[in-house]
């Protein structure tokens, strides 16, 4: 495969720029003020499928932000390789932890810094460039679609209609996304299992204004310690939820899975020090591992109330919110968790606040078999790359929009993910090393042509 590296060292730098300016867009899909250069990143998309060789690419409306798609057909007969990733990344607060300005990426020693520069524009752009290497070469060898959406991380909203609207154009054998992580730098894994989501915000109302916190405190109920105290009780002493039903369709994982699991690679000294925490915390009788792969979770994602501003102010708020988040689980269904969730609030808030349960995005768990003939092209082209199988993993985030390719579109997704543990996605300082990008190149070439002998 010596072509693949060396088309990937004559351009590594041009490679390195053309990401550079994505990562410059400032597409950030939950502020409504980002609107435009959501446009601008589904256009940037587009040239670059094109230049890469495509035949056709375009930008679709939704009711929300765009879609870019495009195709190289090159034999109606022969297979079909659909590549999804996503154009917008999150909001960049809180903005004074960033060392570096979010959208002006950079380069130190040997990692590239900058919103998106993992997820999912550096991890994207890989397949862009992996693309390009092969019709450059002459040698791919089945057919290849993108579906580049700028909704993900607000849920893929419109992503799901567009797929209904769509089918007979997103007609493929399977997708293929990088969009999770591996285990570290030298230990390859392909990501078999995602888990879902579901998420609400929730309002406790109590008086019908601010109070006096002097002449009023100890006679009306303050609704921030309302909230804390119906948040804290959802959890027991084991960390056990206690949402009467969140568990019944749980899947548990046979003893002999759960060893298979242990295999992967753990220090709980790193895993500590890498986040600066003196223990670790979750649902007794599972290991860090099995909390986050295989468990499903309660989170505060945010709470506020009251005043925050400078100084002090002595008031019981009328108001108090807070963000929630669950991951789910095989088999667990996230309308239904949605719902449970939203009625146990409801059920539990006492007669001196009013609480008011919004539910929000969400999606469904994700198994990839790791007997399919695109995971098995996945683990070839890892092992010609790093030397090494790679280890079937269980992601603990969540890409709600897989599950729906399988619902609606009937396709199963091979997850290729490059990211580290380390990379702060969603995070200030957010950060993707250059080994991993031009090794992702290579990988993701090595797929396809692993791909083909074995679908052919």
């Amino acid at each position: 495969m010596d072509f693949i590296k060396n088309y990937i060292e004559e351009n590594k730098d041009r490679f390195l720029e053309e990401l550079f300016e994505l990562i410059r867009i400032p597409s950030i899909s939950s502020i409504a003020e980002h609107k435009p250069d959501m446009y601008r990143a589904a256009e940037y998309w587009k040239k670059a499928i094109l230049d890469a060789g495509a035949d056709k690419a375009e930008v679709y409306d939704t009711p929300g932000n765009p879609v870019t798609y495009g195709e190289k057909i090159i034999d109606p007969k022969l297979p079909t390789v659909l590549v999804y990733g996503h154009m917008d990344v999150m909001p960049v607060d809180p903005i004074e932890l960033w060392n570096t300005p979010p959208f002006e990426p950079v380069v130190k020693d040997g990692i590239i810094y900058g919103r998106g520069a993992d997820d999912d524009k550096g991890q994207g752009y890989m397949h862009a460039k992996a693309f390009e290497l092969l019709m450059k070469s002459g040698k791919l060898s089945c057919n290849v679609k993108f579906l580049i959406e700028g909704e993900e991380e607000i849920g893929s909203t419109n992503l799901y209609q567009f797929c209904r609207d769509h089918k007979d154009m997103l007609k493929a054998d399977v997708f293929l996304v990088s969009d999770t992580s591996m285990i570290a730098q030298d230990v390859p894994s392909i990501t078999a299992g995602l888990r879902g989501l579901a998420y609400w915000e929730i309002e406790v109302t109590g008086p019908n204004k601010d109070l006096h916190s002097g002449l009023f405190g100890g006679a009306v109920a303050n609704p921030i310690n309302i909230l804390c105290k119906m948040l804290t009780d959802v959890l027991d002493e084991n960390n056990h939820i206690t949402i009467p039903g969140f568990y019944d369709d749980v899947l548990n994982f046979s003893d002999a899975e759960r060893e298979m699991m242990k295999k992967a690679p753990y220090s709980e000294d790193d895993y500590k020090n890498a986040l600066g925490v003196k223990a670790l915390w979750g649902e007794t009788g599972y290991t860090t591992n099995e909390r986050t792969w295989i468990r499903p979770t309660f989170d505060v994602c945010g709470i506020w109330g009251g005043y925050t501003g400078e100084g002090s102010k002595t008031v019981i708020p009328s108001k108090a919110y807070a963000k929630l988040s669950c991951r789910l689980v095989p088999d667990q269904d996230n309308h239904k968790i949605s719902k449970l969730v939203k009625e146990y609030f409801e059920k539990v808030a006492p007669d001196y606040v009013q609480v008011k349960v919004t539910e929000m995005h969400g999606g469904q768990a994700y198994n990839c078999p790791i007997t399919l003939p695109a995971y098995k092209a996945a683990e070839k082209a890892f092992e010609n790359v790093y030397g090494k199988t790679p280890i079937p993993v269980r992601s603990g985030g969540s890409i709600p929009i897989i599950a729906g390719f399988e619902d609606i579109l009937g396709v199963k997704s091979v997850l290729m993910g490059f990211g580290l543990s380390s990379d702060a996605i969603h995070s200030p300082n957010e950060n993707y090393p250059l080994y991993n990008f031009y090794k992702g190149i290579e990988t993701i070439a090595n797929f396809y042509l692993e791909y083909a002998k074995i679908v052919m």
